[in-house]
């Protein structure tokens, strides 16, 4: 896997289906086939394109998205030319699989490349009682653009136990095993609890990525 995290991909480096970051906030992807993206993600484009909604890819993926709430909405977007997404401003963040798994929470997956196979799935030692953990994951050879809010950091549970709010992890290898760390005390009941009672655990070679908050705090009515 290349990434601009493990320093193995090159400014400039010419990769297939070439995406590559206009700025810390904007992605610029040299488009000359198809690739999805956020709905709503384009903020230019130069040349020839088409955008269409993009639906589940059959009734079982389209089941899970409605019982988890897990997914993103999707555009597909087709010509030739330069493509130009962003999302809410978020930082982005490059991989390139080679062969190979990557998990993402839905709501950080800002573009892929189209012929990456995508599927729901719980993360393991988690349920719909545990806070319905499930995530997006990403398989076979190709780019994925995340975005994190905030600047992200990158751990190697390798070096030592790790474990991560569900809403902060972002994304992490499909290597990793995983599990459910529970640290729910009675003191909670009466309102003197941590408020992080439910962390995912990880463990095994690869990584995780975590962003620097539980996500966009949304803005009170002035109204």
């Amino acid at each position: 896997m290349r990434s601009n995290f493990f320093g193995n991909m090159e400014q400039g480096q010419q990769l297939p289906g070439h995406f590559a970051l206009q700025n810390s906030k904007m992605l610029r992807i040299h488009l000359n086939g198809d690739v999805l993206a956020r709905q709503g993600s384009m903020v230019a484009f130069q040349g020839q394109m088409e955008f269409d909604y993009e639906g589940s890819g059959g009734i079982g993926k389209f089941i899970k998205k409605a019982v988890t709430g897990e997914g993103v909405p999707l555009m597909r977007v087709k010509g030739q030319g330069l493509l130009f997404v962003a999302n809410d401003a978020d930082d982005i963040h490059l991989f390139y699989l080679e062969n190979e798994g990557i998990t993402v929470n839905g709501a950080n997956i800002l573009a892929y490349d189209s012929h990456l196979h995508s599927d729901i799935q719980k993360v393991q030692g988690g349920g719909m009682m545990a806070g319905g953990l499930f995530n997006t994951t990403l398989q076979g050879q190709g780019w994925v653009a995340l975005t994190t809010h905030g600047t992200p950091v990158m751990l190697d549970p390798s070096r030592a136990p790790t474990y991560a709010d569900g809403q902060s992890a972002v994304a992490w290898s499909t290597s990793l095993q995983t599990g459910i760390n529970k640290t729910f005390k009675a003191a909670a009941l009466i309102g003197r609890g941590s408020g992080e009672a439910v962390q995912i655990s990880y463990q095994g070679q690869g990584f995780v990525l975590i962003q620097a908050s539980e996500g966009p705090s949304v803005a009170p009515h002035t109204h």
